[in-house]
């Protein structure tokens, strides 16, 4: 059951998460059995087609855009740190059991022995900070005339804008609820805050209709304006406040995109409606997306595939990313870097050397598949090509559990800068952390094996808790009960 030999530091081969070939053909790809239940699945749905990935060979950047690419890429970092020849941090594998076993803890002390209630990690906990079940506390306002369809599009415009503005928040932002009084801080505190927006009809043009999101309504949101919901001030500042707006007016100008959120410029738009999906008519405007997608089947619940809804939120919402990312072939990919860590690869082939990771895309995914799921009872195909989500919380729980260990080189060089930022006005100078920037190769690698790590950790968490078949957790709800809430202790 162990991946690491506890007399050993050395790391095996573990061969329960195997990846698809990097040489697509033009055959399409059976979705995977669900792991469980879960909240996106259900183990009486039909086995359905999944696309074929693009092929890198044809188009680079079609396919590190691609989910598909996510975990094969970064399987290549994974198996040098499997053999402890990462360029930046020391592998012990001796720590893994005790990684898995911290992980097992906290799941059972909280969900035991009831481990198929555990949700699917998405946004909507964060909604839930304090134990107020505010999603269902917001749908009981809103008159019964407003039917499920309606209901899901306007979750869909609060968990996308949301899921936009969930940064990290630093140390000293806080926001207290207007409904309740308490406090709240990093992501739980922005999903109360923009929650709370939400309602108030910042985000929307129509003051009849404050609980939705319009491409109008996002282009007249100002800075003072965000900066008021979200309630900064001097004593109270928010790390990437002016990112934030400005990734708000790149959200504005996305969603005039009619061909995915319709001429109302809703996020909402890209579900469509039940009539399309049953009657197949050909699409006149958004409202038709995902249900009348051709990959998209009837049966007693429509079924989506997680590749048709990926490819609405790369291609729909592709202007919303920073221009000065890695590009191929004038492309932007997004979050995908190069790494040295990566074999090398011949001039021709630049791209060899790219991982991706798709973070903020993926936590989409989790979040919008989740209303979805609840409300219009979706049945997502294809969940399992989604990864554990590569960022600070999961990455941290391998170095805090010693699992990790970053090389004395780059620990030196990362205090170095981190003192370097800690002069600057505003910035962070009491906890010394080595400091890195998103492009470093240091944080690339080790966002990489996370990927690698967490798939590994699933197999040998659902082994511990004597979980198998149908029972065994899903990735999304490992993370969720897990590996994410463990760095929150």
């Amino acid at each position: 059951m162990g991946l690491f030999n506890r007399k050993s530091s050395k790391i095996s081969t573990n061969g329960n998460s195997a990846s698809n070939s990097t040489k697509s053909d033009s055959s399409a790809l059976k979705s995977p059995p669900p792991v469980n239940g879960g909240s996106f699945s259900s183990p009486s749905m039909p086995d359905v087609r999944l696309p074929a990935p693009p092929d890198p060979n044809l188009d680079p950047a079609a396919y590190l855009r691609s989910i598909y690419s996510v975990r094969e890429r970064t399987r290549l970092v994974y198996q040098r740190a499997k053999r402890n020849q990462l360029k930046h941090f020391d592998v012990d594998g001796s720590k893994f059991r005790d990684t898995a076993d911290y992980v097992v803890s906290i799941i059972k002390r909280d969900h035991a022995p009831d481990y198929q209630s555990i949700p699917a990690h998405g946004r909507w906990q964060h909604f839930e900070a304090g134990g107020r079940p505010r999603i269902d506390q917001l749908m009981s306002t809103w008159p019964s005339t407003i039917d499920n369809q309606e209901r899901t599009r306007r979750l869909l415009d609060l968990f996308l804008v949301s899921v936009l503005l969930d940064a990290g928040a630093g140390t000293r932002w806080s926001y207290k609820s207007k409904e309740s009084g308490r406090m709240y801080k990093r992501s739980e505190g922005l999903a109360v805050a923009s929650l709370e927006m939400f309602k108030a009809g910042y985000f929307s043009s129509d003051s009849s209709t404050p609980c939705q999101v319009d491409s109008t309504g996002l282009a007249r949101l100002s800075l003072s304006q965000l900066a008021r919901g979200l309630q900064v001030s001097e004593t109270n500042p928010l790390t990437g406040l002016e990112g934030r707006a400005g990734l708000m007016t790149r959200l504005a100008d996305a969603l005039t995109n009619t061909s995915y959120f319709g001429r109302a410029g809703r996020p909402g738009h890209m579900l469509g409606t039940r009539r399309a999906l049953n009657y197949k008519a050909p699409a006149k405007h958004v409202l038709d997306y995902l249900l009348s997608h051709p990959s998209t089947q009837a049966s007693s619940v429509p079924i989506i595939t997680v590749p048709t809804l990926w490819s609405v939120l790369v291609n729909g919402l592709s202007n919303v990313w920073p221009s000065t990312r890695t590009t191929i072939d004038d492309v932007s990919l997004g979050d995908a870097w190069p790494c040295s860590s990566m074999p090398p690869s011949p001039p021709s082939l630049p791209w060899e050397t790219i991982v991706p990771f798709h973070k903020l895309t993926q936590w989409l995914c989790y979040s919008l598949m989740t209303p979805m799921t609840k409300v219009m009872k979706v049945y997502f195909a294809g969940t399992d090509l989604l990864t554990g989500l590569p960022e600070y919380r999961n990455g941290g729980l391998l170095v805090d559990t010693g699992l990790l260990t970053l090389k004395p080189r780059d620990n030196q060089r990362g205090i170095q800068a981190y003192k370097d930022n800690a002069m600057l006005k505003g910035q962070p100078n009491v906890e010394v952390v080595p400091l890195f920037a998103t492009a470093d190769d240091v944080i690339v690698e080790w966002r990489a094996v996370t990927v690698g790590f967490l798939d590994d950790l699933l197999v040998e968490v659902n082994g511990l808790l004597g979980l198998s078949g149908p029972d065994k957790l899903s990735l999304a709800q490992m993370l969720e009960a897990g590996t994410w809430k463990v760095c929150l202790e």
